[in-house]
């Protein structure tokens, strides 16, 4: 069966379609805005039959009010409009529907839930990695010398550099320092346990009611001098370097110039 009527997938894995969508191939003389709270009349509630939406009508570029409706809601509407093309949007729906819970679908929902998890596993193991190398650091004479509790975040130290937290984490995975996995900043495994990080983990609620976790890395003295050695190495000084630098050329080039 072809697409008769364009539908979405929310984050509970639900057939969602569009209120408009659905008014429109309903072929419904009454306007949108009066149409719809009429159908909600019918028994339907807020944030369980439906969702409040908006979009950008390609028409006038106005942000338009939309909404989002379940499957259920969606089919009860077209029975309700008694017409040739409510009975098809029906139909179409409960086709849909069959299809959605055949066992290849619901397997190929489950396997696609489990990859997630997996990856989600992955990262949290990198980030678990992570920590116990920086808590059983190398002790060497530089950890002597940098012994201090300040640490720093990435956009501090960015900042010396005249440059965001976003421009200086993909400056540092250039150079080889760190990575990125699943939205999250890992030092590379030749530089963990040298006490250049701290990191914190810390939870949060998924959509699904599940629960998450984010990493938090921040920069010890050590690192902070480790990222300027590197990057010094690559001619890429701190804004304060820079000023200087840019000073002691211009004079230089005045006192060659007057010279001659």
């Amino acid at each position: 069966m072809n697409q008769l009527i364009e539908t979405k997938e929310n984050d509970n894995k639900e057939i969602i379609v569009s209120a408009r969508e659905l008014h429109n191939f309903l072929e419904v003389g009454t306007p949108f805005r009066k149409w719809f709270p009429r159908m909600v009349e019918y028994g339907f509630i807020e944030n369980q039959d439906f969702t409040s939406d908006t979009f950008v009508h390609p028409a006038n570029l106005q942000e338009t009010k939309d909404y989002l409706l379940k499957l259920d809601m969606a089919k009860e509407i077209s029975m309700i409009q008694r017409t040739k093309k409510g009975k098809q949007a029906r139909q179409y729906f409960i086709h849909l529907e069959k299809l959605w819970n055949s066992p290849e679908m619901v397997m190929k929902r489950a396997l696609e839930f489990a990859n997630k998890q997996v990856e989600q596993l992955k990262t949290e193991n990198k980030m678990y990695e992570q920590q116990i190398a920086e808590y059983e650091p190398k002790v060497t004479y530089v950890d002597e010398i940098l012994k201090s509790n300040d640490l720093l975040l990435t956009t501090q130290i960015a900042d010396d550099y005249g440059m965001s937290a976003i421009a200086f984490n993909k400056l540092l995975h250039e150079h080889g320092i760190q990575y990125k996995m699943n939205g999250q900043w890992l030092l590379y495994g030749k530089y963990k346990g040298l006490g250049y990080t701290k990191s914190e983990t810390t939870s949060y609620k998924k959509k699904d009611g599940s629960e998450g976790v984010n990493l938090l890395t921040k920069w010890t003295q050590k690192g902070r001098l480790f990222l300027y050695e590197t990057l010094k190495s690559k001619n890429i000084f701190p804004t304060m370097e820079q000023l200087k630098m840019e000073f002691y050329l211009d004079y230089k080039e005045g006192v060659e110039s007057e010279q001659y």
